[in-house]
């Protein structure tokens, strides 16, 4: 580029001169000509000069960039040679590598049609040996696979019972390392099953004319009094009496309570009824509360929801086997704090669980399903804490024990229902318990005799030797316990033990 200008200007600076000196010499004398003439030589010389120069920088300058361009080129292009020459290895080792997988998939191919052919060799052998050995022993593979699992059978039940064995007595030596454990599971094998329920009250009269006045004109009174205390008034041949009926206990001491004021009153007519049956809602109501509030009081358990306290109170009226439900919960409570503290565990948490671990009782006439659960529910749901819960719900085993004052709670409430004179049972229930016991325990095959014992407390079991081993009676004593779980109901605990015994007698002479 500096050549083309240099170019450039030499030709302006030639054809300046020559303009200038056209015009001069028309202008100027000769003299003066010839000495601007020479000044345009002269510079004309300088800017050939310089041309020169430049160009030949610029002749130095291209060459330059050349050589430069020429290295680069030559480098890039070792550069290319060395990627072609790493290609060419690696494709080279990858054609090798190809060759060796193909040899080897090869070597592969031919071991597995190897394989198969010893299989075959292997199977067709085994087929004549099985045959061979049928041969000799006169048996079928059938018949050799019972001898066989008979055989297993009879070992897997021998060892199955010294191993029961074992266990137990390792359990019986591991006492001292989990005293807490043993003492408060032995407490709760005394837990009580399912009780019966008291669902009438008795009312005395005067005399049989109130019976009348209680029926009133085409029996508007009793159908006022049924309808406004919703239980069911039976007046029989019970001489100066009138039986109340009704699931609801509440129900029913409020229908005992409106009828004894009517019969004090002696005016007894639909109207009189309902303002009655009003007062007497209010004083069971009073009654309840006062009764919930006094057996917190008493158990020293604080912080209960008011419905909570409310169904507490409701308890004075149920009963279990002829025991009061809240006198049960109250002595349940005590049992349990005294437990704990033996045991430095929670003691007022186990009272709070013990004292309402019966709840549910309270609206099992008005809700379907266990008591323990639902009064683990109502519980829940007016604030009273997890553990507690927990307590309710597992002291009959619907939910799995989570703490040591659960399974206190159990053995609190077995013993205060257990304990002498705490519930009722007549003579005629307790003979037919007994009765059905032994009737349960014999109608299992290989029983040769059973005895109920211990008041009904135990049943003894003597079974046949010959036809039950020892696991055999294992086995028997869990199922006969089981069945009476689930067929009878009974106070407290029923021991179910099975006796095997062999006797061998030889006379000397």
């Amino acid at each position: 580029m500096e050549v083309i200008i240099a170019l450039v200007v030499l030709v302006i600076s030639g054809v300046g001169a020559f303009v200038l000196g056209y015009f001069l010499q028309k202008r100027f004398t000769s003299g003066q000509i010839k000495a601007l003439l020479a000044e345009a030589e002269k510079q004309r010389a300088e800017a050939e000069a310089h041309a020169k120069d430049i160009i030949l920088k610029a002749k130095d300058e291209s060459l330059k960039y050349r050589e430069e361009a020429e290295t680069e080129l030559k480098k890039k292009r070792q550069d290319l040679q060395r990627e072609d020459e790493r290609l060419r290895h690696r494709r080279e080792s990858i054609d090798r590598r190809q060759e060796m997988l193909e040899g080897r998939d090869k070597k592969l191919e031919k071991k597995e049609k190897d394989l198969d052919r010893i299989r075959e060799n292997l199977q067709a052998n085994e087929a004549k040996q099985l045959q061979e050995l049928q041969r000799i022993s006169g048996l079928t593979t059938e018949d050799a696979k019972a001898i066989l699992l008979q055989q297993v059978e009879k070992d897997t039940r021998q060892d199955a019972a010294r191993l029961i064995r074992e266990i137990e007595q390792q359990a019986r030596e591991e006492g001292d390392q989990r005293a807490r454990e043993i003492v408060t599971t032995a407490i709760e094998r005394v837990a009580s099953d399912q009780v019966a329920e008291t669902t009438v009250s008795l009312v005395p009269l005067p005399n049989d004319e109130m019976k009348g006045r209680i029926i009133g004109r085409q029996g508007r009174n009793i159908r006022a009094i049924e309808v406004a205390t919703g239980v069911d008034l039976v007046v029989d041949d019970t001489p100066e009496a009138v039986i109340v009926s009704s699931h609801n206990p509440v129900r029913r001491e409020v229908a005992r309570v409106a009828l004894n004021k009517l019969i004090n009153d002696g005016r007894i007519h639909p109207g009189r009824i309902e303002k009655i049956v009003e007062k007497a809602e209010e004083e069971v109501n009073a009654a309840i509360w006062e009764a919930g509030e006094q057996a917190a009081l008493e158990v020293g358990v604080t912080g209960l929801h008011p419905e909570i306290i409310k169904l507490l109170g409701q308890l004075k009226f149920r009963t279990s086997y002829g025991q009061n439900v809240l006198n049960h919960a109250i002595e349940t409570a005590h049992l349990a704090g005294m437990m704990a503290a033996e045991l430095k565990a929670n003691v007022q948490m186990a009272k709070a669980g013990a004292l309402l671990h019966d709840l549910g009782k309270a609206v099992t006439h008005e809700v379907g399903g266990a008591h323990a659960l639902i009064g683990a529910e109502y519980a829940r749901k007016y604030g009273v804490p997890e553990p507690v819960c927990n307590m309710i719900a597992s002291h009959h085993g619907e939910e799995e024990s989570q703490s040591l004052e659960c399974v206190l709670v159990v053995a609190a409430d077995a013993i205060s229902g257990a304990r002498p004179g705490a519930r009722r049972e007549s003579l005629e229930q307790y003979l037919k318990r007994v009765d059905a016991l032994e009737q349960m325990a014999n109608a299992f095959p290989g029983v040769q005799q059973s005895y109920a014992i211990q008041a009904g407390r135990e049943i003894r079991i003597i079974i046949k030797p010959e036809e039950i081993d020892d696991l055999g009676a294992i086995n028997l004593s869990k199922q006969i316990a089981r069945k009476v779980e689930d067929n009878l109901e009974y106070p407290g605990q029923i021991k179910v033990t099975v006796i095997r015994e062999t006797r061998s007698v030889e006379y000397a002479k």
